[in-house]
């Protein structure tokens, strides 16, 4: 069964000052989840935002909310980012000592338990994890900041993800994909595998009911 394609954008390029409009403009244009990046500037050179955050943007939208956790010791706020709204939640092969437990710790929530792959990460860590994960994340820039260019090695290691996923029946694990995700480059991105786009400033760079809409066109024309 083919993934639905999922557009999912990301809050970390949205207008802070005006977040409620941001997620609301996304939402009457489509947008089929959000995407929280969560920094603590340990793990990734850049500090957000917690899960109060986070609490007070499930008061305002249904969405689903994918929640990927570039932090040092994720297992510590995998609880509260679970108990606040988080419908996916993933962590850096990194930062954990044991990858299996951090996955069961999330699934013990009801939420959905993915790994994320930084660019030069070995795509052989997702073939470990693959058959206890919901979704693997690949980022496609180095974690840290949003609007950076995308590094173009994706396409090689979706083939091998792919070509896993299929021989070991993992059809059903989402291939989530971040970083430099924009209108012109979307196609090839699905084409490739990848059924979860997140995208900061190819969403939130000029209109954004707009960006999304272009999207979703281009995703229905595959």
């Amino acid at each position: 069964m083919k993934q639905q394609i999922k557009i999912a954008p990301s809050l970390l390029s949205a207008n802070f000052a005006n977040l409620q409009s941001d997620i609301e403009q996304c939402q009457t244009a489509g947008a089929d989840m959000l995407h929280l990046d969560i920094m603590d500037n340990h793990f990734v050179p850049n500090l957000t935002f917690g899960p109060l955050i986070l609490q007070h943007i499930r008061k305002i939208t249904n969405l689903p909310i994918s929640t990927h956790l570039m932090v040092t010791n994720p297992d510590s706020l995998i609880p509260k980012f679970a108990e606040y709204g988080s419908n996916y939640i993933s962590f850096h092969v990194e930062a954990v000592p044991h990858i299996h437990r951090s996955l069961m710790l999330i699934k013990s929530f009801g939420v959905k338990a993915g790994v994320a792959l930084n660019p030069l990460t070995p795509i052989e860590f997702a073939f470990s994890a693959a058959e206890y994960c919901d979704f693997i994340l690949i980022m496609t820039v180095n974690p840290g900041f949003g609007g950076q260019e995308f590094i173009s090695n994706y396409f090689k290691r979706m083939e091998l993800l792919n070509d896993f996923l299929n021989k070991n029946n993992l059809k059903n694990v989402e291939i989530e994909v971040d970083g430099g995700v924009k209108i012109d480059n979307i196609i090839p991105i699905v084409q490739a595998g990848a059924n979860i786009l997140v995208s900061g400033s190819g969403v939130f760079e000029g209109n954004i009911q707009e960006n999304i809409k272009i999207m979703k066109n281009k995703i229905n024309e595959i």
